[in-house]
Order: C-alpha cells, then sequence, then structure tokens
C-alpha cells in the first residue's frame, strides 16, 4: 500500500514559495534524541525538516505512548498547533543529527495569507495525511495483533529500512512502546511477539535496533488478515 502523506510539503511547493518560506526562517540544529516540539506546550514556530528524521509520538495519562508517524527531509512538522491556535498534539523527537528551519507562528500564518498557493499545498497534505491515517485504522481493524504488527515492519521496511548484513535495518529509536501503541496492543504483548519473531529467525533486536532478517514470512503474516 503507497500512501499520499510520504511527498514532503517541500516538494509540493513551486520554487518562488518555497523562497518566502525558507526566507521567513531561523535555522535550528537538533542531536540525536533530542525533542524538537513537546506534546501540549504552546505553539510558537512550525520546523521545516531539512535532513536527519524524526519520530511523531502521542501518550496517554496512564503512559501509553503511540508512534504516529515518522517525519524526515522536506517535511513540517507543528503547522497543525499554529493553524489552529492551539498546544501542540504530538511529541516530534529527533531520531538522529536533525537540520531544521524555523519560521515563527505568526510570520507563518503571514505567509499563508499572503501566499494562497502554500495554503493550499498545506491544506492537501493536511487531507493527505487524514486520509492515510483513516486507511490505516481501517486496515488494522480487519487484523489481529500480529498481522498488525507484521504490517507495521513491512511499513518501515519500505519506507526507513536500510540493507544490513543479514537483512534490513530498520530506523533506530523507536520503542517497543511506541510499536505497540501504533497496534494497539500493550508492550507486553508486543514484547512476546517480537521474542516469538526472533526465535523464528525473522528479526534480530540489538542496541542498534531492529533487523528484520524474513520480510518474506512477515508478508506472509501480514496477508493473514487480508483474506
Amino acid at each position: 500500500m503507497e500512501f499520499e502523506d510520504r511527498v514532503p510539503f517541500v516538494v509540493r511547493l513551486e520554487a518562488e514559495d518555497r523562497q518566502a518560506l525558507f526566507e521567513s526562517a531561523t535555522p535550528l540544529v537538533f542531536s540525536a534524541r533530542q525533542v524538537l516540539l513537546r506534546e501540549h506546550e504552546p505553539t510558537a514556530h512550525v520546523l521545516i525538516l531539512l535532513s536527519g528524521w524524526t519520530k511523531v509520538t502521542s501518550a496517554a495519562a496512564n503512559g501509553y505512548e503511540a508512534l504516529l508517524a515518522l517525519r524526515g527531509p522536506g517535511d513540517i512538522v507543528g503547522e497543525g498547533a499554529v493553524l489552529s491556535g492551539r498546544p501542540r498534539g504530538a511529541t516530534v523527537t529527533a531520531l538522529g543529527r536533525v537540520e531544521t528551519l524555523a519560521v515563527d507562528a505568526d510570520r507563518f500564518s503571514g505567509l499563508l495569507d499572503e501566499r494562497p498557493d502554500i495554503s493550499r499545498k498545506l491544506l492537501a497534505l493536511t487531507a493527505d495525511r487524514m486520509r492515510d491515517s483513516d486507511r490505516r485504522r481501517l486496515q488494522y481493524a480487519a487484523l489481529n495483533v500480529q498481522e498488525r504488527l507484521a504490517l507495521l515492519l513491512l511499513e518501515l521496511i519500505r519506507s526507513h529500512g536500510e540493507e544490513a548484513e543479514d537483512g534490513v535495518q530498520l530506523t533506530p529509536g523507536l520503542t517497543q512502546s511506541e510499536l505497540a501503541g501504533s497496534v494497539g496492543a500493550s508492550r507486553e504483548a508486543v514484547a512476546r511477539l517480537l521474542k516469538g519473531l526472533r526465535e523464528r529467525g525473522i528479526v534480530r533486536t540489538g542496541r542498534r535496533g531492529l533487523v528484520v532478517m524474513r520480510p518474506d514470512v512477515l508478508r506472509k503474516m501480514a496477508r493473514q488478515g487480508d483474506r
């Protein structure tokens, strides 16, 4: 399944609009595991990601945390809070070194008024993200936890996998709690499933993250729920 929200915001803009956006911004650099934006905090700016990858997560009052998305070069984060005028709805954390451009909230709102095409492209991006989120929820509703986890790992392989000596290395920095929240399961349930996958030689886990050694088996698991 392909998702429209993979087309970054900056790529969607015309050259003049992109230049105006960049000229309104201030460079900011974040190190690995540093928080770029924090959930529930007031809004001051949006960030344009130039290099590096981030994870977008949200936590419930009981500590239940879910991975909502991965955002990388060309993406925009923090725009929802600016448009709504409400506190930030998610936390954005750097997975490695991340270079960004920060645009003040008032200046960003002004750009949307001055350049309607930026507004239209941002609206299209928001619609694509919502459509793909709905599509994932619908697909997950028909699957059990093991099938949902297999599908999530396959998505991560396609979008953020890197070739490793014995398989495909997934983006490091993702916790079992975040994976569990993404598939609607407890951390304990996902830990048991990953243990089973390790014992069968399907995945390998270690300090550098998770390596999928047998994506073909994951594809079979995911397809079980499509019948």
